[in-house]
C-alpha cells in the first residue's frame, strides 16, 4: 500500500479492487480513501491553508487535484480567494460570489508522504470495516453462531466467527466446561456494541434464550410455532427448567420435546454439558403452573398473595428436602420460571403460622374493640383481618354472623371508628414531634400514618415532597427472583406498604407542587406533564 499514491493507473484500481475484495467492503470506500490520502499530501506540498480536493477515476484510474477558490473584489485570504480578473482567466464567465476550480499539476509524493496516504487509507479502511461489522451483526441478537476459539484471555473466550470476532464473558460460560484455542462452538448472541475500538459481539451460552433456540433447532415443533416455549430457567450446567405449551390439543408439548427415546433432549443436554432439563406444561393458572414447577415434589396446597407477588406453598413433611432441592435450586429455578417469589413450607409450619396469626388477630380484635376472647375468635374465624374491615363491611354482613345481631353489629362498627380515630390521634402527634408540617396533611390520600413514614425518611415539609418523583413515592416493592444475591434489595416506593396506586401519586405530588405555580397556569401545565412522565 505504500506504493499506491506513485503506482500508475491500473495498478491504483488493482489495489483499490484487492482491498475491497478482501475486506469485504464497497470499492466506493476505498477510492475515497485514497483521494483523501491525496488531499492530505497536496495540502502538505502547497500549504494547508488551501481548499484542495482530488478525484480518482474509479474506472481508468486518472487522478485529477485542483483547489476551490471564492471570486472577491479584494482579496484577504490569497489561499482561497481571487480577484474577478485572474478569475476570469480560469472561467471567463466568473462573477464576485462565485467558488471556481483552479486546476493543479499532478504531484510525485515522496516516501514520508506515501506512508502518510498509506495510514490514512488504512483507519478509513478499518473504519469502513468495523461498520460493515456492526451492520451485519446488529440485527442478529438473539440467534445462535459458530465460531471457532481463537484465544482464552483471563478466563474470557475470544471467538473467530469468521468476518467478526466475538467474545464469551467469564460469567456467560457454563461453569467447569473446558474449552481449547481451536475448538468448535456454538452461542448465542447476546448483545452487539459499537465502540471506538470496533463492534463488540458478546455471546452467551449461559442464558436461558440459548438453552431456548437450542430445542428450537431440536425440536420442528417449536420452529413451526406449533409448541412454545412460555419460560426458561436455568443454572448453567447443573439444571433447568422449561415451561411449554402446545397450540394443537392433539400434540403433546412434553412429548415432543422430549423426542423418541428422548432424543431431542438429549442433543440439547448434550450441547449444555449435560445440564438436566425438566420440561413441563405450562398453565395460564398461576397455582397449577407452580405446581407443575416444583417437580418432582408433590404439593399439597398452594397460596398466592397478589399484592406481594409472593408464593407460599405448603409441601408434606417427607418433601421439603426434595421441593427446596439440592441448595435452594428447585425452588430457585421455579420462582425464576413464574416470575414470583416462592415460600416453601411443611404442613406443621403452616399450621403454626395459621395459629400465630389467629392469635395475633384475635388479640388484636379484643384489645382494641374492647371484646372478650370468644367474639374477637369468632370474628377472626369468619375472615376479618383488619380493624378497617371491622368498620367499613356493610352492617348486615356483620350482623349475619351467626350470635351476631343488628345491634351488635352496630356497637362492634362503632367501636371499630372509634379505634380507628384513636390510632389517627396517635399517629397525628407523632406526626407533630418529627416535625412534619399540617400543610402535608392536606394533601390528597396522606392518612396520618402514612405522613409518619415521610417524616421518618426525612419527609417534613411541602417542598420536600414535591422534589419527588411519583415511583419514588409509591413504586411497590418489586420481589424478583433472579435478583442477584448480593445485589441492593428493592425497597419500592417511601409509601409502597400502603397500596396506594400511581394515579394517587400523582395527584398527591402535584398537590405538593400547586404552591410553586399559583400564578402561573402554563407552568402548571408542564408540571403535571413531568408527574406524569416521571410516572
Amino acid at each position: 500500500m505504500a506504493n499506491a499514491i506513485s503506482a500508475n493507473k491500473a495498478e491504483l484500481i488493482a489495489i483499490a479492487n484487492s482491498v475491497a475484495s478482501e475486506k469485504m467492503i464497497d470499492k466506493a470506500i476505498v477510492i475515497e480513501a485514497m483521494e483523501d490520502a491525496i488531499q492530505r499530501s497536496a495540502r502538505a506540498r502547497y500549504g494547508a491553508e488551501n481548499d484542495i480536493r482530488a478525484k480518482l477515476d474509479p474506472e481508468t484510474g486518472d487522478l485529477r487535484l485542483w483547489r476551490v477558490v471564492e471570486v472577491v473584489e479584494v482579496v484577504e485570504d490569497y489561499f482561497k480567494q481571487v480577484d474577478l480578473k485572474a478569475a476570469q482567466k480560469l472561467q471567463k464567465d466568473a462573477v464576485v460570489g462565485d467558488f471556481i476550480v483552479d486546476p493543479l499539476p499532478a504531484i510525485d509524493l515522496g516516501r514520508i508522504d506515501a506512508q502518510s496516504a498509506k495510514q490514512v487509507i488504512f483507519q478509513k479502511v478499518r473504519d469502513a470495516e468495523r461498520e460493515r461489522q456492526y451492520e451485519e451483526f446488529k440485527d442478529r441478537v438473539g440467534e445462535i453462531i459458530t465460531g471457532v476459539v481463537k484465544s482464552v484471555e483471563f478466563g474470557h473466550v475470544v471467538v473467530n466467527l469468521g468476518r467478526a470476532e466475538g467474545v464469551i464473558r467469564r460469567d456467560q460460560q457454563i461453569p467447569r466446561e473446558v474449552v481449547r484455542v481451536g475448538d468448535r462452538v456454538r452461542a448465542l448472541i447476546l448483545n452487539v456494541r459499537r465502540e471506538n475500538r470496533g463492534p463488540q459481539i458478546f455471546l452467551s451460552r449461559a442464558h436461558p434464550d440459548f438453552m431456548k433456540k437450542l430445542f428450537a433447532q431440536e425440536v420442528p415443533e417449536i420452529y413451526d410455532g406449533i409448541i412454545t416455549i412460555m419460560a426458561a430457567a436455568r443454572d448453567p450446567g447443573s439444571r433447568a427448567k422449561i415451561g411449554v405449551i402446545s397450540r394443537d390439543s392433539s400434540i403433546d408439548p412434553v412429548g415432543a420435546c422430549v423426542g423418541m427415546k428422548g432424543s431431542r433432549v438429549q442433543a440439547v443436554v448434550q450441547e449444555m454439558q449435560g445440564e438436566k432439563i425438566d420440561i413441563i406444561p405450562w398453565s395460564e393458572d398461576t397455582a397449577t403452573f407452580v405446581v407443575n414447577a416444583l417437580q418432582p415434589a408433590q404439593v399439597a396446597r398452594v397460596v398466592i398473595d397478589e399484592e406481594e407477588e409472593r408464593i407460599e406453598v405448603v409441601v408434606p413433611d417427607d418433601q421439603l428436602s426434595l421441593a427446596i432441592g439440592r441448595r435452594g435450586q428447585n425452588v430457585r429455578l421455579a420462582s425464576q420460571l413464574t416470575g414470583k417469589a416462592i415460600d416453601i413450607m411443611t404442613e406443621a409450619d403452616a399450621s403454626e403460622k395459621r395459629q400465630r396469626e389467629f392469635v395475633q388477630r384475635s388479640e388484636l380484635f379484643q384489645g382494641e374493640l374492647d371484646v372478650d376472647e370468644t367474639l374477637s375468635q369468632l370474628l377472626v374465624a369468619e375472615g376479618f383481618t383488619e380493624l378497617e374491615e371491622v368498620a367499613y363491611v356493610g352492617l348486615d354482613e356483620l350482623a349475619s354472623i351467626e350470635g351476631f345481631d343488628d345491634e351488635l353489629a352496630e356497637e362492634l362498627q362503632n367501636r371499630a371508628l372509634e379505634a380507628l380515630e384513636r390510632r389517627e390521634a396517635a399517629a397525628r402527634e407523632e406526626r407533630r414531634a418529627l416535625g412534619v408540617e399540617d400543610a402535608l396533611a392536606e394533601m390528597p390520600h396522606l392518612t396520618e400514618a402514612m405522613l409518619v413514614t415521610l417524616g421518618k425518611a426525612g419527609i417534613k415539609t411541602l417542598d420536600d415532597l414535591a422534589d419527588l418523583a411519583t415511583d419514588e413515592l409509591v413504586a411497590k416493592k418489586r420481589n424478583d427472583p433472579r435478583r442477584r444475591r448480593d445485589a441492593p434489595e428493592d425497597k419500592g416506593g417511601l409509601l409502597s406498604a400502603y397500596g396506594l396506586s400511581d394515579e394517587q401519586g400523582n395527584e398527591i405530588i402535584m398537590a405538593a407542587r400547586a404552591h410553586w405555580f399559583e400564578d402561573e397556569p402554563a407552568a402548571q401545565e408542564a408540571a403535571a406533564d413531568e408527574v406524569e412522565g416521571n410516572a
